[in-house]
């Protein structure tokens, strides 16, 4: 696994331990991959301390997921013992053999593939389309933009890829983080064969009090042709 250590260090400290539902995977969840439309079975990719199960769950989805801190599945498994056999501890960015003959209706995404370099996401993308059933959808909230404050700071992994943030930026302590523009996404995209169907670049600037960080990140939503 390429994160888990670093992670099952910020899980111990009690950190990033969202435990409500993220709004922006809630509205394009219900938007555009409703369970009623046929969208039950969800594979989440980086599910952190569990934020989205509750959702999927109160809409009897059939959830699984990939996590790649064992620490804070153990505490997941704790919570929601139904799903000892659906979250397992892997890498992502490398299909697993567990799913291999699992096809998704839905595979969903909140900030993690981002937190890799180019070339894993590529590979992640990749494996998502394998997921997949035709029809299928991808939605990924907040991938980190160009245009965010942390996009030239810390050390240069690829061209789009940073790491080693300094102790005043946003980003700090996270390991690794992809930036993205447009383009890029496009093209990361149509590589794999998805299909963007909705596109969306958020900026957000906080005026009280006074910060310096400017977040801007991306939302997408995708699918595997037919």
């Amino acid at each position: 696994m390429s994160f888990s250590k670093q992670w099952n260090c910020i899980y111990s400290n009690n950190t990033h331990m969202s435990i409500w539902p993220w709004s922006d995977l809630v509205s394009n969840f219900y938007r555009y991959a409703h369970p009623k439309n046929g969208f039950i079975k969800v594979l989440e990719l980086g599910c952190g301390a569990g934020a989205n199960i509750p959702l999927f769950l109160k809409e009897d989805c059939d959830y699984y997921a990939i996590e790649g801190s064992e620490k804070i599945i153990e505490k997941i498994i704790e919570k929601y013992p139904i799903l000892s056999n659906k979250i397992i501890a892997d890498d992502f960015t490398n299909k697993s053999n567990f799913f291999k003959e699992h096809f998704f209706d839905l595979v969903v995404d909140r900030g993690s593939i981002t937190c890799n370099n180019t070339s894993a996401i590529n590979n992640t993308l990749n494996c998502i389309f394998e997921y997949l059933r035709p029809g299928g959808k991808l939605i990924c909230i907040d991938w980190y933009s160009t245009l965010h404050s942390d996009a030239k700071r810390g050390d240069y992994v690829d061209s789009h890829t940073r790491t080693n943030f300094p102790i005043d930026s946003h980003l700090h302590g996270i390991g690794q983080v992809h930036f993205s523009d447009r383009e890029h996404i496009l093209q990361l995209f149509k590589k794999v064969g998805l299909t963007i169907e909705k596109l969306e670049h958020k900026e957000k600037i906080q005026e009280l009090p006074k910060s310096n960080v400017h977040f801007a990140s991306w939302d997408i939503v995708a699918y595997k042709p037919t």
